[in-house]
């Protein structure tokens, strides 16, 4: 069984301790937040852009609380962390574990900085060390349909993606904070519209040859607002990605895509997150989406297959990560 701590305890922190509970080969043995108060006021949270599922005291009773990584690492035996804490410590506290021995999963954005992402990849290389960015939309399984339709040629070529991220500006946890850090935190393109950047990427498998784009400042950064298109001089396909958190904090959060394919044009959003409907000339068909929020649970697992089997995790390469981060300055 192998031995977590989580690094972070806020929004995201939460759904990633929920979910290693639920994996019978993992122990969550710690948590690490900045003010012990902290957990126990997220317990009891609704904060985030929806419901992963609910975690409660009792459920981390047993599990250490520490207010400071480096007095974690020395007094606990671990096997891995998971780093859900803001943009601006992921560098610091990533290589912190991997000196220490540790694999470690990080929340996305990576790390703003891509000279300091190539470090990690290298330090990681060097200790032979598993290393994976929890871009858990490629683990959700309405995406997951979608990748596996477009691999497969299901409704013939894909042609033309609409894919949308919208939300209001965060007020839970540090969020407040971070609107007086201006831009410290990468903004919406860095940590909302990245999923959608991340996800187009990884379905085309390459980078665009040109992108087109527009953006708008909101209260996190100058970049809070993206309108782009892609487009591929050898692919008959357009990528039109477009997001952001520039609305008022009740606005609620919204996600999906459209997808033409040269025989069926295919639909998804959360506010009706069952289904996909797949349209063709003739008739409309509703194909169950699965659960969204297994995409937390997937990913997680997926990075304890890939350090059991001992392989880079292919499905969520560093490398892919650091791609990501080089795509998302595109557009700016």
């Amino acid at each position: 069984m192998k031995k977590v701590a989580v690094i972070g305890f806020g929004f995201i922190g939460k759904i990633h301790a929920l979910n290693i509970l639920k994996n019978k080969d993992l122990q969550l043995v710690a948590l690490v937040d900045r003010n012990i108060e902290t957990i126990e006021k997220e317990l009891n949270s609704k904060a985030g852009n929806f419901s992963a599922g609910e975690i409660t005291a009792d459920d981390i009773k047993e599990v250490r609380k520490y207010t400071d990584l480096d007095v974690c690492l020395k007094n606990e035996e671990l096997d891995a962390v998971h780093i859900c804490v803001h943009t601006d410590l992921h560098y610091e506290f990533t290589k912190k574990a991997l000196e220490h021995g540790l694999n470690v999963m990080v929340e996305k954005p990576f790390v703003l900085d891509v000279e300091k992402g190539e470090e990690l990849i290298r330090l990681a290389g060097e200790k032979g060390l598993m290393l994976m960015v929890a871009h858990v939309v490629r683990f959700m399984p309405p995406y997951l349909k979608l990748k596996e339709w477009v691999d497969n040629g299901t409704y013939g070529k894909l042609r033309f993606l609409s894919l949308i991220r919208f939300s209001g500006v965060p007020q839970w946890g540090q969020w407040k904070e971070k609107q007086n850090d201006f831009g410290s935190s990468g903004g919406a393109l860095f940590d909302l519209v990245i999923h959608d950047i991340d996800l187009a990427y990884y379905l085309l498998g390459e980078n665009p040859d040109k992108i087109v784009s527009n953006v708008l400042p909101g209260k996190l950064s100058r970049h809070d607002y993206i309108n782009a298109v892609w487009s591929y001089s050898g692919q008959d396909v357009t990528v039109k990605i477009e997001g952001g958190n520039i609305f008022h904090a009740g606005f609620p959060f919204s996600a999906g895509f459209t997808a033409r394919f040269e025989n069926a044009t295919v639909f998804y959003s959360t506010s009706e997150p069952e289904v996909i409907l797949v349209s063709d000339d003739d008739k409309n068909e509703k194909v169950s989406a699965g659960d969204l929020a297994k995409g937390y649970f997937n990913e997680i697992e997926y990075f304890y297959y890939c350090i059991a089997e001992k392989h880079e995790p292919l499905m969520c390469m560093p490398g892919s990560s650091l791609d990501t981060i080089r795509l998302c300055y595109e557009h700016i």
